[in-house]
């Protein structure tokens, strides 16, 4: 329980950083300085009015300043990467694979609420994740192993999760531009933006290959339900800009945090 509530503190801090990521990254803004503060009338926000969540409802969702709104997304970011990590805590336990799913999930959390947002992906956490995912593969692997069982058997046993990490990221978001370029080809405008091919790589070097085709077919499968139902009842054209990179990084998450466990699953069907 001890560590459970300890994953979860954690988890409010990040997701306080991640909030100062959210607004900032997107208009080439320092996150480091200046302190935080609020975007209307610019004062400097005190520690006491920063505590995640529960400042949220003790200003009454307001600026102690101005009076002006704060933006659910706040306690929103917050409570959800507390729930992240103690879940990815309660799975896989103080250990480097508990860990990388912390990681994980924090820079998913991140790019869903920019991209819907801002309709952007940051390359700091796209490929900067992608990079941490091939660099971490070897000491905490993705859940499965396909591409291993391609690989010689005298081959070092370190590189097997690192080629499952590499194949992940490049087949998949490889797959996935080359579908975006087919589809300008044949409609004459863009209906994928390069942030979400980027996404993907980060994605596919964390989890491998199979998880990241199963992010691929429910984040396609989650933006035309829930894209086609908006665009419907909001009567927007059909140009209009779907946040797919937040549909990918909701269905990544659910990868990440459930595929290990459905791929034991579809594994035991052919038994």
């Amino acid at each position: 329980m001890i560590e459970l509530l300890a994953a979860a503190l954690s988890g409010l801090l990040i997701g306080s950083f991640l909030n100062v990521c959210i607004y900032r990254l997107p208009r080439d803004l320092s996150v480091v300085k200046p302190r935080s503060h609020c975007p209307a009338c610019l004062k400097t926000i005190s520690w006491y009015d920063n505590i995640p969540i529960v400042s949220f409802f003790v200003l009454g969702r307001k600026c102690r300043h101005c009076a002006e709104p704060i933006d659910w997304r706040y306690p929103a970011v917050e409570a959800a990467t507390a729930a992240l990590f103690a879940w990815a805590i309660y799975s896989h336990g103080w250990t480097l694979e508990g860990f990388k799913l912390c990681l994980y999930a924090a820079i998913l959390i991140d790019l869903i609420a920019t991209d819907w947002e801002e309709r952007i992906l940051p390359d700091e956490f796209t490929l900067g994740g992608a990079f941490l995912g091939v660099v971490i593969a070897p000491f905490a692997p993705p859940p499965s192993n396909l591409m291993g069982l391609f690989l010689p058997r005298d081959v070092p046993e370190w590189s097997r999760p690192l080629m499952e990490a590499l194949s992940g990221a490049l087949l998949c978001a490889g797959a996935l531009w080359l579908t975006g370029a087919l589809y300008k080809r044949v409609r004459n405008r863009e209906g994928l933006g390069l942030g979400d091919v980027k996404m993907l790589l980060f994605v596919g070097a964390f989890l491998g290959l199979p998880c990241a085709l199963l992010t691929v077919f429910f984040g396609s499968m989650v933006g035309s339900v829930i894209g086609g139902l908006y665009i419907l009842l909001t009567k927007k054209d059909s140009t209009y800009e779907l946040p797919f990179g937040s549909f990918l990084g909701v269905a990544a998450l659910i990868a990440g945090m459930f595929g290990e466990s459905f791929l034991r699953w579809y594994g035991g069907l052919g038994r």
